[in-house]
């Protein structure tokens, strides 16, 4: 236990310790849940916590063997052994990657908690256990913190750039080094290990690569689907199609016409198992109704634009729906809850996003609003949205500037897209 951590990208997420209750580092696989674990470890040691008592196993080491649940009591007993001074007097901090490959582990975790001075994290990705379930397998004793890929501040970050101060003004030939920046975010996506590969081809092979373990390891594998043909064209056309509306019925009838069989009951089951897996999320209408939930359409967006990058060639990518995209993930990051509005007068208005706080924003997407018309329709989406969530702050995130001469409304703002995730706060539990 005296091997320095690795020195990693910091990630903006946060795992604060809250006594009796683990913390289940959950996402997507390569999004950095091990690497964050590492990140924890080094921030109790930059608190003071001796090194000693900051413990990491993965339990996918060979050298660990064919553990047993009934075996795990020995790796405290063991621990204790050789430093016994530390047994209920001060806290050990134990990450336990990768732990749900031992059936009935969370009993062990659970014992842990009750009878030691510990703090636990958990994290799993194998298909043995969806990392989702790490959470859920302890019945109300974790916590979470979700871990996607990176934000465009963490990217910056990977890249050794230090992003400016909030609301902090830049100049001109900062604008432009951000600018670019933003644009190799933009065909990169954000995985970590992605992000370091600079030749496309080896890029788009990773990215399918991480999709084939979702869909075979995750899916497949695990939920035991034979469907292979349709569980395939499922995830390729949702991953060509980022920030659409998902209408299973449409999806059925196509599957139909290019003899494709499935039926919908198992279309339904795919997309909650790819949910489960963090490849895709969905987001409703607001409303108060769940009748209305349920019969109106959701949105679907993927855990990372740059997988879309990766199954599409660029020009048959809408750069709108990549952006609103990113936006989508990063408001999770913010947010407790999700939606999207339908106006009154049959407007749409791409996301309410509610914080933890409870206030609300509406945000709008659109990537070219240099046309008169163009932004004449975003800016009157927003006004009537306003009008249904006056407490709402509201913002128009765009790539360029409003044509000349146009003016915003009072309680509209509008907000360079780069810069918006640029000031997004730090990400917290999830």
């Amino acid at each position: 236990m005296t091997a320095p951590f690795p020195l990693l990208t910091r990630r903006d997420a946060a795992a604060p310790f809250l006594a009796g209750k683990a913390r289940a580092v959950i996402g997507m696989r390569r999004a950095g849940k091990t690497s964050f674990l590492h990140q924890c470890l080094a921030d109790r040691l930059a608190e003071g916590i001796e090194r000693d008592r900051l413990v990491y196993f993965n339990f996918e080491d060979e050298r660990l063997g064919a553990l047993e649940v009934d075996q795990l009591g020995a790796i405290p007993d063991e621990y204790y052994r050789s430093f016994p001074r530390y047994r209920g007097a001060v806290r050990v901090t134990w990450c336990l990657d990768e732990i749900q490959v031992i059936p009935g582990w969370e009993r062990f975790v659970r014992r842990m908690l009750d009878s030691e001075n510990v703090e636990v994290l958990l994290s799993g990705s194998s298909a043995r256990m969806l990392s989702r379930e790490v959470a859920t397998a302890m019945r109300g004793r974790a916590l979470e913190t979700v871990i996607t890929p990176f934000s465009f501040r963490e990217f910056a970050r990977a890249r050794g750039e230090v992003a400016p101060a909030r609301r902090r003004l830049i100049g001109a030939a900062d604008q432009s080094k951000w600018l670019a920046r933003f644009d190799d975010y933009m065909e990169v996506g954000g995985f970590p290990e992605a992000s370091r590969i600079a030749p496309a081809r080896e890029r788009v092979g990773l990215l399918q690569g991480y999709v084939d373990s979702v869909l075979f390891r995750d899916v497949a594998e695990r939920h035991g689907v034979a469907n292979l043909v349709a569980l395939r064209a499922l995830v390729r056309q949702l991953l060509r199609q980022p920030a659409a509306t998902l209408s299973v019925n449409k999806i059925y009838s196509d599957f139909r016409s290019r003899g494709i069989g499935v039926s919908k009951e198992n279309l339904l089951a795919f997309l909650a198992h790819l949910e489960d897996a963090f490849l895709v999320f969905t987001v409703p209408l607001a409303t108060r109704s769940e009748r209305q939930r349920q019969v109106n359409l959701r949105k679907f967006y993927l855990a990372d634009h740059g997988l879309a990058q990766a199954f599409s060639p660029t020009s048959g990518l809408d750069r709108g729906h990549l952006l609103e995209n990113i936006v989508a993930v990063e408001l999770t990051r913010q947010s407790r809850d999700l939606a999207y509005v339908k106006t009154a007068q049959g407007h749409e208005v791409d996301f309410l996003a509610t914080a933890f706080d409870g206030s609300r924003c509406l945000v709008q997407v659109a990537a070219d609003i240099s046309a008169r018309a163009t932004f004449d329709r975003e800016v009157r989406s927003l006004v009537e949205a306003g009008a249904a969530f006056p407490d709402a702050r509201r913002i128009l995130l765009t790539e360029n500037a409003p044509p000349r001469g146009a003016t915003l409304p009072d309680g509209v703002e509008r907000l360079p897209v780069w810069r918006w995730l640029l000031d997004a706060p730090g990400g917290g539990e999830g």
